[in-house]
């Protein structure tokens, strides 16, 4: 069973920085992506940043520049380096992987930016 768990979330003030994790466990089928996206109260899930099987990156609009997305060399962990953090990008930010057959989220980890 595949399983995605998040760390890193919290508390910021403007223009700080985060650093999220999310570590995958259980056998995966043709691996697509893995990535972030975030929800913000009110507001529909979004886009953050992917990586792809072969380490291209596609990043949302709001945050280009700003987040970087990685992958360790075991490939079962990926990073969401987020500076100059804003209030905007406040919201639970989930963890996601797309294999060929299926869809996984985590359950989300809280970042709070304060203005």
């Amino acid at each position: 069973q595949v399983q995605l768990v998040e760390s890193g979330g919290g508390l910021v003030q403007t223009g700080g920085s985060l650093r999220l994790s999310c570590a995958q466990s259980g056998s995966i089928f043709s691996f697509r992506a893995m990535g972030w996206y975030r929800q913000a109260p009110g507001k529909q899930r979004e886009l953050v940043a992917t990586i792809s099987s072969d380490g291209s990156t596609n990043y949302g609009d709001s945050v280009e520049g700003r987040f970087t997305i990685s992958r360790d060399s075991a490939k079962v962990t990926v990073y969401l380096q987020m500076n100059n953090l804003k209030p905007d990008d406040t919201g639970v930010y989930y963890c996601n992987l797309k294999s060929s057959i299926a869809n996984y989220w985590g359950r989300g980890t809280q970042v709070t930016v304060s203005s």
